[in-house]
């Protein structure tokens, strides 16, 4: 059957990938291409989305694409980076500047169908640096947002023609943080473009079956099955399309698991009844060489994924297979945060994702699956194949594991925070009755879909979480420099924070492990498990004020895709007895949350 399309061009934003799957949910196929796509291929499609970027528009930076496209008969709507060229090429001006990260209030001024059934306000979610300030004759605003801390009204947030059928949004309506985004989403997919909604997910679970077996052959698979939610769906998925005899499972435990973890994985695969070609392999001991002695971020993820392939090719050839494909659990956001699609940038590189896996995939020797989805499309994937609930529902757990939540260092400091932004965050701080304490370590973020490598401010003062949060999100939406804040939960104040020169050891694993357990422990106890989407563990080789070795830092977050997140309120009691239990490790230092959205926080702090 031919279904009505969507063309989503990708110009390597972030979230490219998540309007088409958005579009999927309505029903409606929605395939990506590129921007020097053929304009012939473009003809097809019901309509066109250009998505955000990673480029600035205003430096005429990814200038050289087709603008022939414009020329097509065909409604376009642009989002962020999009909206921009979209303004820009028929006649506005786009500036640099007015940034915003998060959550914005939408005012809608002009009655359009884009907006049919949405409220007058609407929240957004913002991640930009180059806003539109001029419209070009053809085009009027429809919608203009009011953000920031200083909640200042932002002009042509939304704009339209409604006679050359040309629409732009400088919010993302893709992302889960805009509330009703999948509305305006509708109204220009099925209403403005005309497209049936046809497409279903069982077309795609057909198509994948036929790509599995197309790709596959006669070789062997071999899938490494960590016990996450990612990795047990591609074992049921890769189970229904190969014969037994052609499908193998392989859980490293690489020492970098979760306290009893591996011992839980036997036994899910086992009720799960995929066990008949389980393999097994305690490892832990060349994963702690790999990492002896690394220090940054991507060098521990490089090594990380690497000792994996090693792994996995030493025990496909101890049981003799020699022709075989490896299989991965991948999922979309490990794809596009490792810079995976032409224009991405680099947010951090994903296990999954090293190069050696680079090279594998270029040579045909790498299955996966799931490569197209995100986490709630892998769990919706999931219940259709009858996976169990607990299975599913799992929290989300990388594949480096506890390797990246444990941040090292050479114990220098470095410091590139600006005086002035000191003293900015202090005033800030202050307004809402808390110290500020700018920490020197950084850590990974994403601010207008670039990485960024920035301090965390640590937020001190007796007051509520919310109001904690309301600060924080004042600070990072204002300031350079800074991409995380920290809420102190000690009841005490710190003054000084002293780097140490720390790496992945047993030792600091072995504590890690202990505090995480108890974290997760807590958060089942309180009813929190479920309504919590992940909360990250994380130790800092901080000394503060002459204590201890390791700050611990939760991170609980809300998200769906993984690519927002917003942080998570825990009950105070859930605090004060973590505090209680955490203070008795005398290597810990001081106990905080991380109170970040995403962005410009990625969830994992490395």
């Amino acid at each position: 059957m031919k279904h009505d399309a969507i063309a989503v061009v990708d110009f390597g934003g972030q979230y490219a990938h998540l309007i088409a799957t958005k579009i999927r949910r309505l029903h409606v196929l929605a395939e990506i291409l590129q921007p020097e796509d053929s304009l012939d291929i473009f003809r097809h499609y019901g309509g066109i989305i250009i998505s955000g970027s990673p480029a600035l528009s205003s430096k005429e930076e990814e200038s050289h694409y087709d603008r022939g496209i414009f020329d097509l008969d065909i409604p376009i709507l642009g989002f962020c980076f999009g909206h921009q060229e979209i303004a820009k090429h028929y006649g506005g001006r786009v500036a640099k500047g007015e940034r915003e990260w998060g959550r914005a209030d939408l005012h809608i001024s002009s009655s359009h169908p884009l907006f049919e059934g949405l409220n007058r306000t609407e929240p957004v979610w913002m991640s930009h640096h180059d806003s539109v300030v001029k419209l070009g004759p053809d085009f009027e605003e429809i919608g203009y947002t009011i953000g920031g801390s200083e909640r200042r009204k932002h002009r042509y947030s939304a704009i339209a023609s409604n006679r050359l059928k040309r629409y732009g949004f400088q919010f993302h309506p893709e992302v889960d943080d805009t509330p009703h985004g999948e509305k305006m989403l509708s109204n220009f997919v099925l209403n403005i473009c005309g497209c049936s909604p046809t497409w279903t997910m069982e077309d795609y679970l057909e198509r994948k079956i036929e790509d599995i077996r197309k790709k596959a052959g006669e070789k062997s698979v071999f899938l490494l099955v960590s016990g996450g939610v990612d990795s047990t769906v591609a074992a049921k998925l890769l189970g229904m399309a190969l014969a037994p005899g052609q499908f193998h499972l392989l859980h490293i435990d690489n020492g970098l698991m979760r306290k009893n973890e591996s011992r839980s994985v036997l036994e899910m695969f086992h009720d799960l009844e995929l066990d008949e070609n389980l393999h097994f392999i305690d490892a832990g001991g060349f994963f702690l060489n790999a990492l002896e002695g690394l220090v940054e971020p991507e060098e521990k993820r490089i090594a990380i994924g690497n000792t994996f392939v090693e792994v996995f090719r030493q025990e496909a050839e101890a049981l003799g297979l020699k022709d075989h494909i490896l299989a991965q659990g991948t999922i979309y956001p490990d794809t596009i945060e490792t810079g995976g699609t032409k224009r991405a940038d680099t947010i951090k590189t994903h296990h999954n994702r090293v190069p050696i896996i680079e090279e594998m995939i270029a040579k045909g020797k790498i299955l996966e699956p799931l490569s197209e989805l995100y986490k709630v499309e892998v769990r919706e994937l999931g219940e259709r194949l009858g996976i169990e609930k607990n299975a599913l529902w799992r929290h989300p757990f990388p594949g480096p594991g506890l390797g990246i939540r444990l941040l090292c260092s050479t114990g220098s400091p470095s410091m590139n925070v600006r005086k002035g932004v000191v003293e900015k965050v202090a005033e800030i701080a202050g307004s809402f009755s808390l110290k500020s304490l700018i920490l020197p370590i950084r850590s990974v973020g994403v601010k207008g879909d670039l990485r960024s490598y920035e301090h965390p401010v640590l937020l001190q003062g007796d007051e509520p979480l919310d109001r904690v949060v309301k600060a924080a999100t004042v600070i990072l939406s204002e300031l350079s420099g800074i991409n995380r804040c920290i809420w102190n939960l000690t009841g005490q104040t710190h003054s000084s924070a002293v780097l140490l020169s720390a790496t992945v050891t047993s030792e600091r694993l072995r504590l890690l492990r202990e505090i995480d357990h108890l974290v997760m422990e807590s958060l089942v106890k309180y009813g929190c498990y479920s309504s919590i989407w992940q909360c990250p563990t994380v130790l800092v080789p901080l000394e503060m004020d002459g204590k201890g070795r390791e700050l611990v830092i939760l991170r609980p977050v809300h998200s769906k895709r993984a690519m927002t997140a917003a942080p998570a309120l825990i009950p105070i009691e859930l605090i004060s007895e973590l505090d209680e239990k955490i203070s008795r490790f005398d290597a810990v230092s001081g106990f905080c949350i991380d109170v970040t959205s995403k962005p410009p926080g990625t969830i994992e702090w490395e």
